[in-house]
Formats: structure tokens, C-alpha cells, sequence
């Protein structure tokens, strides 16, 4: 059973958190970001790592305040309480800055046991740390890193993966392909899928009823009328356009430099990038330490820091725990609005009664419209 203190506590986020790999920050952000008192009031943390690297990493950084219950599973979680549970009794060698075969397991393992965990519903929202997509084990396909394996584990048929820093929202038609693959993967189909995904999300997770969308070119001036290429034309435009039928707010398509270098981004609830790092260069100049890394089109909520494990600053108490803070707010801001959405769009009312209050000419507002 899950202890409860108060009445309200049941109404807190079980948030699962995993420790990604233990060579990088991931330890240290997790622990300066939980150690504030309000967090408990949003939450209840369930970190998915390993107790002795937990409270090596807490000797490290000097921070002997912050405290944590030991649980064997997340249904025996502590409220008000940093609560993790171990995913592994052996001993473990935590090497800082350095890419290990260990460490990738490990982080592989956290991650399987937290998702099997948030189908479950023994936890209602995901934040992963960072890992290392290189030294994660696989049998047959490459790890392709968190957004991949999620959409695959939860059955959704694509997703979109949506860096967010206050009100700059920037998703990828493409994600992690090379370069020279990006131009024979993009299709019409694609980008609808990906812009019906993005408005949806929008929608129901970040509680904007009439989304204002952007798409980006995929070449340099939009092609210049087919001189720099064709795709553009062809299919981005014909794209927005069906886009438009559908009665999105869509507008497109626009170069990215001078879309983002005049500003114009500040214009649009939302943009979508048509890869990689026509998308991430832009977010991560204006929001590398604060950004966060979300996966929309999933039937559950996961967010992320938007930065890699920092085998540069691991182990040195100097790794900004900013993102790992604001991906813990906006799982738990995602969480509620889901709420809220699904609750303004239920229909409380049996159908009978609601053309009963229709039909009733002494009323005088239609409670199955919108004013």
C-alpha cells in the first residue's frame, strides 16, 4: 500500500524517474533538482537507478540534506519522500566520464522496469536522464535512443519528439537519420502525421484550443522556386495545404534561418522542423540549459532534460540541474491538462437528459455548444 499522510496525497503525481547513465550527471541532477521541500507537495518521485550510486553521488555533490526511502516496487512509494527502487543488488563500478558497457545496461534496464511500471499504472508519468545511445546492448536493431523505444513499448503507431522552453515548442518531422537520408524520408503523408500529432498535442497537453503551427522548409529559401530543389514545391506545400482543409492553422512553408533569425518563431504556438538539427541548433542556443525534451503521441507522458549525459562535467558538482528541473514541471503540468482535457470533453450527462435540457425552450443557454 501506498502510506499516506494526508487525505490530498493520493492526488499527487507518482512520477518515475530513471537514472540514465550513472557515469554522466544524470545522479547529480536528479538529486539537486528533488532536493527542495515543494517538490514534494507536486509529487511523489520514484527514481528507477541503484541506491549505492544514489548515495555516492549525494557524498559527492555534498549535498548530506537530501534524503530518500529505499522501496522494493513503486506501490510501496513514500509521499513527501525521494523514493527509489533499486533495479540491481551487484556491485557497480561508476566511472565518470566514461562510456561503459555496464552503465548502458544498466540505464537499458531502468528503463524497462519504469515503462512496465507506467503501463502497470504503478506510476503516472516518465522523466528519463540522460543515456548514452552507443553503449546501450542490443540484440538486433541499434538503439535509437528514448523517443524510439517508447513509441515501440507503448504500441503508438509514430510520435513526435518536441523540445519545449516556455512558449517555444520545436518538433522534427525526422529524427535521428543521417543527413543524406532526410529528403527521401519526407512525404506528405509524413508531415501530416506529424503536424496532426503536433496540433493534438498542443491541444490536449499544453491546453491550446486553436493551435498556430509553423513548418519549416526543408531547403535552403524554400528552394527558390525549384533552383536549390524541388521538395518544397512538391511536397511541403501540397502538405500545409490539406493541412488547411482540415481547418489547422498552419502556415508554411519558411526558410529557417530567416524564420528564426527575424523572430517570427515568437509568432506561432508551435514549429515544426523538417529534421534534426534544423530544429535542435535554433532551441538549443535559445534554451540548452532550461529546454526539455518531450514525446508526444504516446498514451502516456515522458519528458526529458534536453541535454546528453555530460561526461565532461561528471563528477565535478557543476552540471546545471535547470532542465532536469523543468522536465519534472512539465510532466507534471502535462499530467493535469490531460486531466482537464479528457474531463471537458467527456459527457457527464446520459444523452437522454441533455435533449431533455435542448428541448426545454425556458432554458436559455445549450449546454452541448460552446459560447
Amino acid at each position: 500500500m501506498i502510506k499516506q499522510s494526508k487525505k490530498n496525497d493520493d492526488k499527487k503525481i507518482m512520477l518515475g524517474i530513471t537514472h540514465g547513465d550513472l557515469n554522466g550527471i544524470s545522479y547529480e541532477v536528479i538529486i539537486k533538482s528533488l532536493n527542495d521541500n515543494r517538490i514534494g507537495e507536486l509529487l511523489t518521485p520514484v527514481i528507477y537507478g541503484l541506491s549505492k550510486a544514489l548515495a555516492f553521488n549525494r557524498k559527492n555533490i555534498g549535498a548530506s540534506d537530501f534524503n530518500y526511502k529505499i522501496v522494493n516496487n513503486a506501490v510501496q512509494a513514500y509521499h513527501k519522500k525521494t523514493n527509489i527502487v533499486n533495479i540491481s543488488e551487484e556491485e557497480v563500478t561508476i566511472d565518470f566520464g566514461k562510456a561503459t558497457a555496464e552503465a548502458g545496461a544498466l540505464a537499458l534496464k531502468a528503463l524497462e522496469i519504469a515503462c512496465n511500471d507506467l503501463r502497470d499504472g504503478k506510476i503516472q508519468a516518465l522523466v528519463t536522464a540522460p543515456l548514452n545511445k552507443a553503449n546501450i546492448p542490443t540484440d538486433e536493431v541499434p538503439f535509437s535512443g528514448h523517443t524510439g523505444y517508447l513509441t515501440s513499448f507503448f504500441g503508438a503507431d509514430e510520435s513526435l519528439m518536441l523540445m519545449v522552453y516556455r512558449d517555444i515548442r520545436i518538433g522534427t518531422v525526422t529524427g535521428h537519420v543521417p543527413l543524406k537520408d532526410v529528403s527521401l524520408e519526407i512525404t506528405e503523408e509524413l508531415i501530416i502525421k506529424k503536424t496532426d500529432i503536433l496540433h493534438r498535442s498542443l491541444q490536449q497537453d499544453f491546453d491550446i484550443q486553436r493551435p498556430k503551427i509553423a513548418v519549416l522548409s526543408l531547403n535552403p529559401h524554400a528552394g527558390d522556386k525549384g533552383v536549390i530543389g524541388t521538395e518544397d514545391d512538391e511536397i511541403v506545400t501540397p502538405a500545409i495545404r490539406q493541412l488547411k482543409r482540415k481547418g489547422y492553422l498552419v502556415h508554411g512553408p519558411f526558410p529557417a534561418d530567416g524564420f528564426f533569425g527575424s523572430g517570427a518563431y515568437t509568432k506561432f504556438d508551435a514549429v515544426l522542423a523538417m529534421y534534426h538539427d534544423q530544429g535542435m541548433i535554433p532551441f538549443k542556443l535559445m534554451a540548452f540549459e532550461n529546454g526539455v525534451n518531450y514525446t508526444a503521441g504516446l498514451p502516456i507522458v515522458r519528458t526529458s532534460p534536453a541535454h546528453g549525459t555530460a561526461y565532461d562535467k561528471a563528477g565535478k558538482n557543476t552540471a546545471s540541474f535547470a532542465a532536469m528541473r523543468q522536465a519534472i514541471y512539465l510532466a507534471v503540468d502535462i499530467f493535469r491538462n490531460r486531466e482537464a482535457y479528457q474531463e471537458r470533453n467527456a459527457n457527464p450527462l446520459p444523452t437522454g437528459l441533455l435533449n431533455d435540457q435542448h428541448n426545454d425552450k425556458s432554458t436559455k443557454t445549450n449546454p452541448t455548444s460552446s459560447s
